[in-house]
Parts: structure tokens; sequence; C-alpha cells
């Protein structure tokens, strides 16, 4: 089990969205194990853009302490029983949708479906729950007690077909700026996002330091958004439950470094992420024990079908961000 630190950490150390592929029952080491390009795996940047931003940044630095000292107290006041509603939120949605063809002009049908994704994987009441194992059904995490409401829908043309970092948030690059971005939760739709090397990015999300800023909120291009026509392997919704994870302060749960730390106590040491669908168990190298790993959590890398749960240290994490007091208390609190 990780200590919940975080010190230096974030600060001191420049993290990556690595490109491994693990591929047996062991978990493999980042440096021995073959790229993978036949076959596309899940790929975000929000810890990369994160720490570029943190670097640049002294008033994010200082919101992201600010925001790792409320978290940790708001943990201990969790264990001690002194955090006395049940923290129960609804999170309003604005959903910009760019789009260069009708394909990527996706319905309100696709949209209403990826938010009761969200609610049913937030509220631990996904159909695929029952596939949690033993070993970790002590510390799934159930109702996060965090709703998700559509507000509205904004389209746009574009000619851009492929957009790069944060291009799509501007309205004088041809984007749609954030409403309202410390009210509510913005998800651009785009047809295709690429990171500066050329990798595609499945999507991408702001951590709760950039709370109220204009590029606030969540990314995800039209082919993984939804279920009903997103790409297979793809299309059951959990992209933007990886990434709505990010922008309610969830890191990957490796880390982003070789058995690196996600600050949350009840998720399991990995060495690395995990792709496609792996079985269970699978085993991590870092401790020199046979340890299973959660990789079903939806921090991973894995294919949509082989993640179905948050831990219950990361629903504290969670918690203490859309708190009266967190990063996150603009949002709609009922």
């Amino acid at each position: 089990m990780k200590k919940l630190l975080f010190g230096a950490l974030a600060l001191g150390l420049m993290f990556s969205c690595n490109n491994d592929n693990m591929s047996s029952q062991n978990e493999m080491d980042p440096a021995t194990t073959p790229s993978v390009t036949a076959e596309l795996n899940r790929n975000c940047f929000s810890e990369e853009i994160r720490q570029e931003d943190l670097q640049k940044s002294p008033e994010l630095r200082q919101r992201f302490t600010e925001l790792e000292a409320n978290t940790e107290m708001f943990s201990k006041n969790t264990q001690l029983g002194k955090v006395l509603t049940d923290g129960t939120v609804e999170i309003p949605v604005v959903v910009n949708i760019l789009y260069s063809n009708d394909a990527e002009n996706l319905s309100d049908a696709r949209i209403a479906e990826q938010i009761d994704v969200l609610n049913a994987d937030y509220s631990g009441t996904n159909t695929d729950v029952s596939k949690i194992p033993t070993e970790f059904q002590s510390v799934k995490a159930g109702d996060v007690k965090i709703k998700f409401r559509l507000a509205n829908t904004v389209r746009k043309a574009t000619t851009t077909t492929s957009w790069v970092r944060d291009t799509m948030k501007k309205s004088s690059s041809g984007g749609i700026d954030a409403t309202s971005p410390s009210n509510y939760l913005n998800i651009w739709i785009v047809g295709k996002v690429v990171s500066t090397d050329g990798r595609t990015i499945l999507g991408y999300a702001t951590f709760p330091e950039s709370a109220g800023l204009w590029n606030d909120g969540v990314v995800i291009p039209a082919p993984y958004f939804g279920k009903t026509g997103a790409v297979t392997n793809f299309n059951l919704g959990r992209t933007a439950t990886h990434e709505v994870g990010h922008y309610l302060n969830l890191r990957h749960i490796w880390g982003d470094a070789k058995c690196g730390d996600d600050l949350v106590a009840d998720t399991p040491t990995q060495t690395s992420e995990n792709y496609n669908t792996p079985s269970y168990p699978l085993y991590n190298r870092c401790s020199g024990k046979n340890r299973s790993v959660m990789f079903m959590n939806y921090m991973d890398y894995v294919n949509d079908a082989a993640m179905f749960m948050f831990s219950a240290g990361q629903k504290t994490r969670m918690q203490a961000v859309v708190a009266s007091t967190g990063a996150r208390s603009g949002l709609r609190v009922y």
C-alpha cells in the first residue's frame, strides 16, 4: 500500500503517459516492453500538461500545494468522522462540439448516453461492477456521491480536423470558449487530438488547481465519447469516466512513474500502466512479492470493458475537491 504523501513529489519530477503494452500475467518492465503500433491503445496527456503548467506558473504551483494540503486534511477528517455531510453534489455539464463532418456532430442521444455512463460509474451502479475481484471488494468506492446533469450543448461547425492542446477552447482560434468554468464542467468534443510528438490522444483533462481558468475542463475526440457509434475497445464511455477522474484530482493509478505513487493508499503499487484486457490476477514487480494490481480501476489504461471501479481512497480525494472547502466548490451542491 502507498502512503498518502505529496510534498515535492509532483513538483520535483516530470512524469509522462507512457506507451507500453502489458501482455503477460506479470507486469513487464517498461524498458523492455515492445511498442504496439498495429492497435490503438488508451493514451492521455493530462499529467504531462499538468507538469508543464506547474513548471511555468508559480500561481498554479501555489494552487497545487493548497489543493493537496486540503485533500490530506479532508482525508484525515473523514477518517476521524468529522465530515458530517454526505458530500453529494450534482455537476452541471456543458458539452461543446466542434465538428467537421456529420459523424463528429454527435447526437443528443449519444450525449445523454455518456452522461448516463458517468452517473452509473460514479455511483457504483455500472452493470459490470460484479466483476470486481473478491480481493478488492473491501476497498471499492461504491457510490462516489457525485452526479452529472447535462446543462447545455454548444455546437460549432469547423474545417479543423485535428486539434492540438487547448486550441479547441478558444473562439479566437476557431474553438468554443468555456461556459463559466468555475460552475460548469466543460467537455469539448472534437474530431481528433494529437500530441506534439504525433500521438493520438483519447482524451485529457485539467486538474483542480486549474479550477475556473479559461481552459478548465475535459477534451475527448468524438470516436471515444459515449457508446453507440464509438470505436471498438473504447465504446463503453469509460474515456470520459477516466478523464473526469483527473478533473476531480485523481492521478493515473501507477503514479506516472515506474512503481509510482498515485497518492491513494488503497490502490496497490504497480510497475506501469496496463493495456488491452488483462486477466486477473495480474502481478506487479515493485516490492519483490507477487501482488495483484488493480488494473480494472478507471484510472489505468485498459480497454473500456476491463475497467469498472474506483477505490474508497479515490472517492475521498474526489470528495475533497467538491466539498465546500475544495477547489471545485463552485459546482452545484444539493
